[in-house]
């Protein structure tokens, strides 16, 4: 199973236009000392937004975290993809496996989101793949108004003792033929205090490259951030309280 590697070239996004009322934008989330690209999508009338933490050799890029984003969309939720490093820290296996730095990165894109104008209102989830799934469990040990929390094949494991102060609602989505990673995952499910499912995609591998694996996971995904994030278990806030 993969861990690290050189980032991956992945290809530019197809732009298709958006309906009225959408907005699409890319931005840099100042997260001191650098300046991380993103790309932030709120439906008309979105109702929360989920930030993505990307794996290991991966970037916002990601198509996989882009199918799954692209579903969120269908159910009025906006979503932020950003490089949790810059292109030479992605080289630097310590950064890549650093997981509160990583943490840090996702903190500081959550509250830039929380800053976004007309978004501060809204409840903030995340979603994690690989080791980003790790760095998503960190914030939400860290930051108690995140939501809800998905992982896609995640190393849970990666977020040490932080995962018994993990409150927030998660799912863990791992293949069936990925038994390292679903071993993992079990694990980590007993070690998180709040409400937490794990459900296993049949016959899928680590990356869902399987036919129909990637689009259950985007609807699993979707049905936990809606149960969570709307009516009145979302964690709305006003910005006073994330400034």
């Amino acid at each position: 199973m993969p861990l690290f590697g050189k980032r991956e070239e992945e290809p530019e996004p197809e732009v298709a236009g958006d309906p009225p009322g959408w907005t699409r934008r890319e931005a840099l989330i100042n997260v001191d000392p650098v300046r991380l690209p993103g790309d932030l999508v709120l439906p008309a009338d979105a109702e929360a937004v989920v930030v993505f933490a990307h794996g290991s050799g991966s970037s916002r890029r990601s198509p996989r975290n882009l199918q799954v984003a692209e579903r969120l969309h269908a159910d009025k939720l906006g979503t932020l993809l950003f490089d949790l490093l810059t292109e030479p820290e992605a080289e630097d296996r310590a950064r890549v496996f650093d997981i509160d730095l990583l943490a840090r990165r996702l903190e500081g894109a959550v509250r830039w989101v929380w800053r976004w104008p007309g978004v501060g209102h809204l409840p903030v989830a995340l979603f994690g793949a690989s080791t980003g799934a790790a760095a998503a469990l960190v914030t939400a040990s860290r930051v108690r108004e995140v939501a809800a929390v998905v992982s896609r094949g995640g190393r849970p494991g990666l977020a040490g003792e932080t995962l018994e102060r993990v409150t927030a609602p998660t799912l863990l989505i791992v293949g069936e033929q990925d038994p390292e990673v679903l071993e993992l995952n079990r694990v980590a499910q007993a070690r998180i205090h709040g409400e937490t499912k794990l459900e296993v995609v049949p016959g899928a591998t680590h990356l869902f490259e399987e036919e129909g694996a990637l689009e259950r996971v985007a609807d699993l995904a979707a049905g936990w951030f809606v149960t969570h994030l709307t009516g009145e278990k979302g964690g709305r806030l006003s910005l006073s309280d994330v400034i």
